[in-house]
């Protein structure tokens, strides 16, 4: 019984090395880019003040990223991970857009997803500056557009020029990126994107 217990309590430990060695060698993997260098040594600092001034653990914390078509906003809120709620730490203006209202059926509509994803793809080498990769087409979407060539490749990203996806500016990509990162490499596995027509308010 006591050499059970001893296996399964090494197993345990086995797995939770594995995972703080995943994290670390994503951000250190991350950082061999000069885009995210350069974001980290612009914004990480006074990203870590606001954090702070919000409550929010620097050293272990989750983001939760809402996006409204019609108001052409993207909301980034926070929390420590031991909290329950998250905080509304900044909203950016999606400074370019394609389509309408409504959801993403196909390939090449224009169209910006609406519904709920994860974060997927973490691009520090984009050709938009830097960019993170939605889970569309979800399971949703593939039961409600059937079959058929759903489209993908919807990032959050830099620039200002978008066929379907969210451009926040290069600069504000940084900011974004950035907390992604660190969300992720400090144990956050599925960063939440919820994308809607507009506000209900």
């Amino acid at each position: 019984m006591f050499q059970r217990i001893f296996s399964f309590f090494l197993v345990i430990i086995f797995f939770v090395f594995c995972a703080f060695t995943i994290d670390s060698n994503f951000k250190k993997e991350q950082l061999k880019s000069s885009h995210v260098k350069q974001a980290y040594a612009e914004k990480w600092s006074s990203l870590k003040t606001q954090l702070n001034q919000l409550n929010v653990d620097t050293n272990s914390f989750n983001i939760f990223i809402r996006i409204f078509k019609k108001e052409a906003i993207l909301e980034l809120w926070a929390k420590s991970s031991k909290d329950t709620c998250f905080k509304l730490f900044n909203t950016y203006d999606i400074c370019a857009s394609s389509g309408d209202l409504g959801p993403k059926r196909k390939q090449g509509d224009g169209q910006v997803p609406e519904g709920f994803y994860e974060i997927s793809v973490f691009n520090p080498y984009s050709s938009y500056y830097l960019s993170l990769g939605i889970n569309y087409p979800n399971q949703s979407d593939r039961i409600i557009s059937g079959k058929g060539d759903l489209g993908g490749d919807i990032m959050i990203h830099g620039n200002c020029v978008t066929i379907g996806c969210i451009p926040i500016t290069d600069d504000k990509i940084k900011e974004v990126y950035t907390l992604a990162v660190e969300a992720h490499s400090k144990g956050q596995a599925k960063i939440q994107v919820h994308s809607f027509p507009a506000k209900m308010e």
